[in-house]
């Protein structure tokens, strides 16, 4: 391995870099979408997400007749609120891109409910949306979770609802159930898990690696998974000529750098050539994100230099691209960007175990952590760890940043380790050694560090583990911890 570099030698390489390049007015970020927008895949168009919704409660009118209105209670405006929830339901269905089909009329007999359980039967949507305004129609609702057998989101306001109501639903696998006062933002949550799913049933894996070409379909998901001979890569390598738009990313890698370690300006130059081969296959085959066997054309003799910098690129920019063709990590980076926006970082796991701290480490990893539109976390450039050679990102995690950790397992029974956590610090290369970005961080769900399960987990910004619990339970995917 190369020598560290004098502050003063790293100047030097760094001035005489950006004369190399040439100058420029785009932002110093690749993200300032001049470059990136130029460069975006061509992926298979997508139908909106559709849930089919009711509001179940009796006419207002029909109870005050009775004279006796059970909880929500007589000043309770059934219809007024169903209008209030509309207008919010409308604008929800606008930024999601999706459709939220809610009947006008409120489901209030058993006639009406069998005709909207068989409407669903015929037309299967991705979900359903279900808002009970009365106590006794409680029946109703449970009776179409279980002959509708779709993802369902409840919406009960405060007051409407009594304890043993709330336990048949509350860890009902299938039902996300919200017994909260008018909380449309869980709502909206849970629409963004329905589309979440439906876009990870038509979006396109493309697996970089082997020597033939197939496709296969992720059980449970449905996610496609389209297979390209490694030397499809090597070619593309190959024919992508040092063009500007490749000297503009590396200007770009360069002058957004704390500050550069081994790599010369010729890796700098090589590692964004491999973001847009890798963003033309993207494009070629359609896809939604990728993987890359991507170590074997790292050994000698050398076929291409390592695609960490290209790997963090897709990242920023929120496309899952998965190292080493680990499906279930590339599963876990989609799911991640999908419900939250925000980037994961797939790693390798150890353990500080004296501190009893989570140690993971890995040659690339997005640096816009915070979300695509955020800013970038520092980072170093420096060579990739096993191989000695080429140009990977060491990204510098914020200490004391709340994180997540969920490695989706797919099979037939699917499964996902989760956990959460914070980190505490990103040790000194040297001395620690492993891979070139890494973080410790503690685990708050077992008491001893060594029983986080997994390898390959994908950490992110944000404690989002409730609301991975909830699209778990809501999809069928058992929780491991």
């Amino acid at each position: 391995m190369k020598q560290l570099q004098s502050a003063k030698t790293r100047e030097m390489s760094r001035r005489n870099f950006l004369q190399a390049v040439g100058s420029t007015t785009v932002g110093i970020s690749l993200s300032s979408k001049q470059l990136l927008g130029a460069a975006k895949s061509r992926t298979r168009q997508k139908g909106p997400a559709i849930v089919r919704g009711a509001f179940v409660y009796p006419p207002t009118e029909s109870l005050r007749k009775v004279g006796y209105y059970s909880w929500p209670g007589s000043s309770f405006d059934a219809e007024g609120r169903q209008r209030q929830y509309m207008d919010r339901i409308k604008r929800m269905e606008r930024k999601l891109g999706m459709r939220i089909s809610m009947d006008k009329q409120p489901l209030d007999d058993a006639s009406s409910v069998t005709q909207f359980i068989n409407e669903v039967k015929q037309s299967k949507p991705d979900g359903l949306l279900l808002i009970p305004f009365k106590k006794g129609h409680w029946g109703h609702v449970t009776r179409i979770i279980e002959e509708a057998g779709i993802p369902t989101v409840v919406l009960a306001t405060l007051g409407i609802l009594l304890v043993g109501h709330i336990n048949q639903l509350h860890k009902k696998s299938g039902v996300y159930l919200i017994n909260s006062l008018d909380n449309l933002d869980a709502v909206e949550e849970g629409m963004k898990m329905i589309q979440t799913a439906h876009w990870m049933k038509e979006s396109r894996i493309v697996n970089i690696g082997g020597s033939e070409t197939k496709e296969t379909t992720v059980p449970h998901l449905g996610t496609q998974v389209r297979t390209v001979p490694h030397t499809k890569f090597y070619e593309e390598f190959k024919r992508t000529k040092v063009t500007d738009a490749v000297k503009e990313l590396a200007r770009a890698y360069l002058k957004n750098a704390k500050k550069v370690v081994e790599p010369t300006k010729a890796d700098i130059l090589e590692a964004a050539k491999t973001y847009f081969v890798l963003k033309r296959i993207i494009e070629t085959e359609q896809a939604d994100a990728m993987m890359m066997d991507c170590l074997p054309g790292l050994s000698r003799p050398h076929k291409h230099p390592p695609p960490c910098m290209g790997f963090m690129s897709l990242r920023d920019e929120g496309i899952a691209a998965g190292c080493q063709a680990d499906l279930n990590a590339t599963l876990t980076l989609m799911l991640v960007q999908q419900l939250f926006d925000k980037p994961g970082f797939q790693q390798n796991a150890s353990m500080e175990t004296e501190k009893n701290h989570y140690f993971g480490a890995h040659c690339t990893c997005a640096s816009k952590l915070s979300g695509t539109t955020g800013p970038s976390e520092p980072y170093i450039l420096m060579s990739h760890a096993e191989a000695g050679w080429g140009c990977v990102p060491r990204v510098l995690w914020r200490v004391g940043q709340e994180v997540t950790m969920a490695q989706y397992l797919s099979g037939k029974t699917p499964q996902m380790y989760l956990y959460s956590g914070q980190v505490v610090g990103c040790p000194d290369i040297p001395q620690t050694g492993g891979c070139r970005t890494n973080i410790e961080m503690t685990i708050n769900e077992v008491d001893d560090v060594c029983n986080v399960k997994g390898m390959h987990q994908i950490i992110f910004y944000g404690d989002c583990a409730r609301e991975l619990r909830i699209f778990c339970r809501l999809y069928g995917i058992k929780v491991v911890t």
